[in-house]
């Protein structure tokens, strides 16, 4: 099991890289402008998933920065995002890698932000939903990018293509 949530992992880290680079290229407004996405714009939505994915990163780990909306905006900037992102996925490489079979097949608890309560459920389904996450939220920030800029700003995110330049998940 270890090996499928590494790939999504490492396919995260590629995948953000790309929207980054798209994203850096808009003009300011684009980029910042309310285009009706649920966190509003590429910004909101950029910075939510750095939120969410440390939120958990803080459940599975119980390291890292706490934050307790999902609306939050800690970064302004848009290189002091893009380094913090990048700083998470690395972050999240690293201890995916170091994860073993027992930990995958583990229980944890946490508590939820909205509607708080604490539940308890397997690692291994938990970080599904993690990668999942990413994806879906990713996608709406792959249309808000194309929405501004045409088609041809925005490269595929498709995982077969990150699988066929890695060679992960090929195998």
């Amino acid at each position: 099991m270890k090996p499928y949530f590494l790939m999504f992992a490492h396919y995260n880290r590629w995948a953000n890289r790309r929207l980054y680079a798209a994203a850096r290229s808009l003009p300011e407004a684009d980029y910042r402008a309310d285009r009706g996405a649920f966190f509003g714009s590429l910004h909101g939505t950029l910075n939510h998933l750095v939120v969410t994915d440390r939120i958990w990163m803080q459940r599975f780990t119980g390291d890292g920065p706490v934050h307790t909306r999902l609306d939050e905006v800690p970064y302004a900037d848009f290189d002091a995002l893009e380094a913090a992102r990048r700083a998470e996925d690395e972050r999240i490489v690293a201890w995916v890698d170091g994860l073993g079979e027992d930990a995958l097949a583990s229980t944890f608890t946490y508590r939820t932000i909205t509607n708080p309560r604490d539940i308890t459920q397997p690692l291994a389904p938990a970080l599904g939903h993690f990668f999942n996450h990413q994806t879906h939220h990713r996608g709406q920030a792959h249309c808000l990018v194309t929405e501004a800029a045409g088609n041809d700003a925005m490269p595929s995110l498709d995982l077969i293509m990150f699988q066929r330049e890695s060679g992960m998940g090929l195998a």
